[in-house]
């Protein structure tokens, strides 16, 4: 799913990232870490990657496994 980051706290890293619809969807430092990434902006977009409700890594579109710039 692609969303947009709403909040990031490069010292927890931590955040969260609003989905198209507008929902918003917090990540901790586990999804970050998990993504490979060290930093994210507010406004960036990003693929994230969900297990249940939780956000497991975040992807930077067009970069990372199977992913095209669009």
């Amino acid at each position: 799913m692609q969303a947009t980051v709403h909040r990031f706290d490069a010292d927890a890293c931590a955040g969260s990232v609003l989905r198209d619809d507008g929902i918003e969807i917090p990540f901790d430092a586990d999804a970050l870490a998990g993504s490979g990434l060290r930093l994210l902006r507010s406004g960036q977009r990003v693929t994230v990657e969900l297990d249940a409700d939780r956000i497991t890594a975040l992807r930077i579109i067009g970069i990372g496994d199977e992913q095209r710039i669009r």
